[in-house]
């Protein structure tokens, strides 16, 4: 066998060099970098904002957390999302005796925190027993809680006790000075009347800086007193009577617990076809009348929003049991500048209450509507005489008793507690 040959392998051809490329053939894409920028980076900022618009609160501040472009883009959608919801602060109260016997127990019982899960448990006003004793609520807002001493004060300016209960920092507000007053001379002292207080607004939801007021009525004219507190340092201006709103009844009929709707705070005045309302920026008060069909007959109205977009609007519930929703508007039909955009029947959902009488009078003498869920849940706080006290859902029909594991009644007024809104990291001040 000669050298040389490789036994078993047959020659390879040398290999033909590739065709040249044609100038028809289409390019090959060239490949894409690992490291281009995600197609999501691609929105538009106006298309992002309404994406992030459509989230659910928890949802956006998750999405706010991915980066600065979108915690951006997620301050700017915040108005259109209502606030987290935390739970709820009442007053419980003792069941009263069946209609027509009137209420023996007026204990006052102080105010409890009903968390919705675990996570707001930790949420409380870490006051003392006697000052849990000694305080009522009268406002919750941003993530405040604003409490006056007992007995509520009929002619005196009252201290104020403000709380946040997600951090349990409090202060301590002292009642106006006289020098408040143009002039320091205060005429109306004998002639003045203590609606109640409400919080105008909070500068930065971390810290305890915000603005309230303290609604009086000095002879026959509403008066804001404002108190402007930053990190507990107090300061107070008294306005000047506002002219523009007379009170020509008894101050008592108004109710002192506020109400915040769209933007404005609003108090109900008892057997009246009006409302005051004041508003924060300008500090003026004026009166909204409502419906001439509820209130020139005396009907329970509750002043509230719409849960879907935070309209001004107004529920109502009739002899027959008919829950009526009420909003804002301006049409051929409309009454006083209102609109019934809905009505429903809760009588088949009454029937459910146990012993709750069945015939049309005793049944709307014992029942009444006692608020609207201002967390804009879609709820509605129905009062029984003797009966219970619970809530209505408008969209599902489902009618829920509000009793606490000792017998008691949820009080009223049930006030909502949200989240301070917006969170610190999406604060105006750090964008």
């Amino acid at each position: 066998m000669a050298r040389g040959k490789c036994r078993g392998r047959k020659a390879q051809a040398p290999r033909a060099p590739p065709p040249a490329a044609s100038s028809s053939s289409p390019t090959p894409p060239p490949p894409t970098p690992t490291d281009k920028e995600p197609p999501i980076n691609a929105l538009p900022e106006h298309d992002l904002r309404l994406i992030l618009r459509r989230l659910a609160p928890a949802d956006l501040l998750r999405a706010a957390l991915a980066c600065r472009r979108w915690r951006r883009a997620a301050a700017r959608a915040l108005p259109r999302a209502p606030p987290p919801l935390l739970g709820y602060f009442f007053h419980p109260a003792g069941v009263a005796g069946p209609f027509p016997l009137k209420p023996t127990d007026k204990t006052f019982h102080p105010a409890v925190f009903l968390p919705l899960d675990a996570d707001a448990k930790r949420v409380s006003l870490a006051l003392s027993p006697s000052e849990a004793r000694g305080f009522s609520i009268q406002d919750v807002h941003l993530g405040l809680v604003l409490l006056l001493p007992l007995p509520r004060p009929k002619a005196i300016l009252p201290r104020i006790l403000a709380v946040d209960p997600a951090s349990r920092r409090r202060a301590l507000l002292p009642p106006p000075p006289r020098a408040a007053l143009p002039g320091g001379d205060d005429p109306w002292r004998r002639d003045r009347s203590v609606v109640g207080v409400a919080l105008l607004s909070r500068a930065h939801p971390t810290r305890l800086s915000f603005d309230a007021v303290c609604f009086t009525v000095d002879g026959d004219r509403p008066r804001a007193w404002v108190a402007s507190v930053r990190d507990a340092d107090c300061t107070w201006r008294a306005l000047p009577r506002d002219e523009g709103a007379k009170v020509d009844f008894d101050p008592w009929l108004f109710e002192a617990r506020c109400v915040h709707a769209a933007g404005n705070v609003y108090w109900h005045i008892c057997n009246s076809s009006r409302l005051i309302a004041l508003d924060p920026r300008t500090l003026q008060f004026s009166f909204l009348p409502v419906p001439a069909q509820l209130g020139d007959h005396y009907l329970k109205y509750r002043l509230g929003e719409t849960p879907e977009d935070g309209r001004l609007c107004m529920a109502a519930l009739d002899d027959d049991m008919e829950l009526q929703i009420w909003v804002r508007g301006e049409a051929k039909w409309s009454d006083r500048g209102w609109l019934l955009e809905r009505r429903m029947c809760i009588n088949k959902a009454l029937d459910a209450v146990p012993g709750l009488p069945r015939d049309r009078m005793h049944r709307m003498a014992c029942t009444w509507l006692s608020d609207m869920d201002y967390a804009r849940t879609g709820k509605v706080f129905i009062k029984t005489w003797g009966y219970g006290r619970y809530s209505f859902h408008m969209e599902t029909g489902k009618l829920e008793r509000l009793e606490m594991e000792d017998g008691k009644e949820h009080g009223h007024p049930i006030w909502a507690y949200t989240l301070a809104w917006p969170p610190a990291f999406l604060a105006p001040e750090d964008y």
